[in-house]
């Protein structure tokens, strides 16, 4: 499948008025029940056993890398994104592919490099990812540019932010150098598994709306969901970066 794939011209028209009920509703579900996930953090239980462990301890971080992926509100608002107009598991599996090699690719680079960089500026990149993949859902480079950006490449770049993301929490931990290299590895490996769970799920909920008349008469309406939700989150952590 080609990036031809990523037209809009379908989109038929959607009442604004109807649009931004959905977007206040979006946004007031943010605000009253994802407040405690907004540092895109690792929880205070995991984070005393991660800077208490010493040693490779490969299943335990297995399972705290895909409980971070499954419950990574941003990195799950992406996912859904990137999949929104694939149908074959050929495409999905090879934007996964370079979502995953460049998410991989940061947060083994982050950690044992120790590059420090604000985690409140990292966060507000991976929000605007979430940005970025909804208005090229709705095909807002072709009409205000002219043109369609490489989405694979995207992809992979947006992906790197994401695992830099996670790199910069990990450091604050202060990880034992003993089995550092084998626990990230564990931990990569769960990410990954996580972020398979995750798609699966998101994949089988798709599949049933996109055999529904609604799927086309919301699409537009679901991306732009999704794009206020992406810049409530870059807004959330660029005001972290000023006050802090």
């Amino acid at each position: 499948m080609t990036d031809a794939l990523f037209q809009r011209s379908a989109y038929p028209a959607v009442s604004w008025i109807y649009a931004h009920r959905w977007v206040l509703a979006s946004l007031l579900l943010v605000l009253l029940f994802c407040q405690p996930a907004f540092a895109h953090g690792v929880e205070a239980g995991d984070k005393g056993y991660i800077q208490e462990t010493s040693g490779i301890v490969f299943w335990p971080f297995v399972y705290l890398g895909a409980k971070h992926m499954v419950t990574g509100y941003d990195h799950l608002l992406f996912l859904f994104g990137v999949i929104f107009f694939l149908y074959r598991m050929k495409d999905i599996g090879i934007y996964v592919t370079m979502f995953a090699i460049g998410h991989s690719v940061t947060l083994l680079f982050g950690v044992l490099s120790n590059i420090s960089v604000s985690s409140y500026l990292v966060d507000a990149i991976i929000g605007l990812s979430v940005v970025y993949k909804a208005l090229d859902n709705m095909g807002a480079y072709q009409r205000w540019f002219g043109f369609q950006p490489n989405t694979k490449a995207a992809t992979l770049v947006f992906g790197l932010f994401h695992g830099f993301g996670l790199a910069t929490k990990l450091q604050d931990f202060e990880m034992s150098p003993d089995g550092l290299v084998a626990n990230l590895i564990a931990f990569n490996i769960g990410v990954e598994l996580g972020q398979l769970l995750a798609l699966g799920a998101i994949l089988i909920v798709m599949g049933f709306w996109r055999k529904t008349p609604s799927f086309w008469k919301h699409a537009y309406l679901a991306n732009t969901v999704v794009m206020t939700l992406g810049f409530v989150l870059m807004g959330y952590q660029l005001v972290g970066y000023f006050v802090a």
